[in-house]
């Protein structure tokens, strides 16, 4: 079972997780937190369930995690914390934050693949699915769900990269409530800096993903397209260049030509 006590003394945030609520089994978190109860209205409000009936990731894909190993939770970001809600600053934020507490509680090196996945050895330890609330041509409320494989050590199904845990990365069990606190404060402290400026988060993602100045393929529903990842632009987006134009990619899987 998930220890709060334990998880609360490491929490130090001001935020984001003060607002925590656990959950044996649920439907989704993220679904639950965008369903804007009372008790979820809370900014930075986080929802940690340990199975997920219908949890998912981009494009509909399911996400599977086995009961009580691993990680699944979202994260409720509203105004109060960020007056301009860029999803795709957050997502970029979110994605350092797991792969930073990674490094810093397991010293393994970690790097980011676009637009939302955390690699270790090239494999998928990590996944990120960012929804949000929109009320008229306003993002009023963001939702940041967050799966880790810990310590999982079989996967079934078919995968686009091959999944890993840092259970099976480190052969020795991983404690879940030291990286969730780690994640919340690295992700506030990130969240705080943005409100600032978005430079630090880009330059530093930008520093985390290997794949810039490759040659990949972006697969955008039927259509794929092959270039050189040639950046990631001010919102986030991927910076494409095929026959020296550059085309701006705002959605797609990744993946190595």
């Amino acid at each position: 079972m998930f220890d709060l006590e334990k998880f609360d003394i490491k929490l130090e945030t001001e935020i984001v997780g003060r607002n925590f609520i656990y959950c044996d089994e649920i439907d989704s978190t993220n679904k639950e937190l965008l369903s804007a109860k009372q008790q979820y209205k809370k900014n930075g409000s986080v929802i940690l369930a340990e199975k997920q009936l219908s949890g998912r990731g981009r494009n509909n894909r399911s996400w599977q995690s086995a009961k009580g190993l691993n990680l699944t939770f979202s994260v409720l970001i509203t105004k109060e914390i960020l007056s301009d809600l860029n999803p795709n600053h957050i997502n970029l934020a979110a994605s350092l934050s797991v792969a930073e507490a990674i490094e810093n509680l397991h010293q393994l090196r970690t790097e980011l693949k676009w637009p939302n996945d955390i690699l270790i050895n090239k494999k998928k330890v990590s996944g990120i699915l960012i929804e949000t609330s929109v009320k008229g041509k306003n993002v009023e409320r963001i939702v940041i769900g967050i799966g880790i494989n810990l310590n999982q050590t079989t996967f079934q199904g078919e995968f686009n990269y091959p999944p890993t845990s840092l259970k099976l990365e480190l052969n020795s069990e991983i404690d879940r409530e030291s990286m969730l606190a780690e994640i919340l404060n690295i992700f506030e402290e990130r969240l705080f800096n943005l409100e600032k400026s978005s430079v630090s988060i880009l330059n530093d993602w930008r520093s985390k993903c290997k794949m810039i100045g490759d040659k990949i393929t972006i697969t955008e529903n039927v259509n794929i397209k092959t270039g050189i990842f040639y950046d990631i632009d001010e919102n986030g987006y991927l910076l494409l260049k095929r026959n020296n134009i550059i085309e701006k990619i705002h959605f797609g899987d990744v993946s190595f030509t």
